[in-house]
């Protein structure tokens, strides 16, 4: 039984290079954070500016935005579902036999799945030692993974297909003709408002603050006093988050 039906029988099986172009569910997508330079000489130069993250369990500074991704394990079992006898080798080996590494500690390997070979990349990241290698293998099966469509969803951000033609568009009417409903800055000032006095997090904050942008800059225009408001609002709920609660449990490395 393949990775869709095992979890929902009702689904149509998928097999083979069809399934790994299948989107991973949520328990199988790990969280990266992303700190910026100056968040991390924050932390770095007062220890105590870091939290204990409860997403994706790092010490880090508590602005820090995470990229979604797929880890090697879940990977690994995607690879396994589509072809259980799916398999990777380095494109150059040492004098000694072991795979090579460039100038750049990365390395480039062939995945093939179902009989289909395709070329990928890893990198250290700045790991070293052991750990390095693990994350230069890991690295690798991604980067190739993705060349056949594996987690594609998450290395691209936006709207990956497009909508389809005619898609939301009302019946009978002309999409090139339609009319955009009007602005309303006060109900998109109540909104943003709304969603930034339930902001659970620091990340949550940013990602919300991210997404609204352009239609703070938008109220603020129409209406200045609104988005001063905003600006307000958000400031407020930082400063109600600004004492980080520490967690009990270790600290990662």
């Amino acid at each position: 039984m393949n990775a869709v039906t095992k979890h929902d029988p009702e689904r149509v099986a998928l097999t083979g290079l069809e399934l790994l172009r299948q989107p991973f569910p949520a328990n199988q997508i790990s969280k990266l954070p992303k700190p910026t330079r100056k968040q991390t000489e924050a932390v770095q130069k007062d220890f105590t500016a870091g939290i204990s993250c409860k997403l994706c369990g790092a010490w880090h500074h508590p602005d820090v935005v995470h990229l979604d991704y797929v880890g090697h394990a879940a990977l690994t079992d995607r690879l396994l579902d589509c072809d259980p006898a799916w398999n990777w080798e380095p494109l150059a080996f040492t004098p000694m036999g072991t795979p090579a590494l460039d100038d750049n500690g990365g390395m480039w390997i062939k995945l093939t799945i179902c009989g289909v070979s395709r070329f990928g990349y890893g990198h250290p990241d700045g790991k070293r030692g052991g750990d390095a290698i693990k994350e230069v293998i890991g690295d690798a099966l991604r980067n190739a993974a993705m060349r056949f469509g594996a987690a594609l969803d998450l290395w691209h951000k936006g709207d990956l297909h497009g909508h389809d033609a005619g898609q939301d568009e009302a019946p009978g009417k002309d999409s090139a003709t339609a009319e955009e409903p009007a602005f309303d800055p006060k109900a998109a000032h109540d909104r943003i408002q709304k969603r930034i006095a339930n902001a659970p997090s620091f990340e949550a904050l940013s990602i919300i603050w991210g997404e609204e942008a352009e239609t703070v800059k938008k109220i603020g225009a129409a209406v200045r006093d609104l988005g001063v408001a905003i600006y307000n609002a958000r400031d407020a709920r930082k400063a109600d988050l600004a004492q980080p609660v520490l967690a009990d449990d270790e600290i990662p490395y």
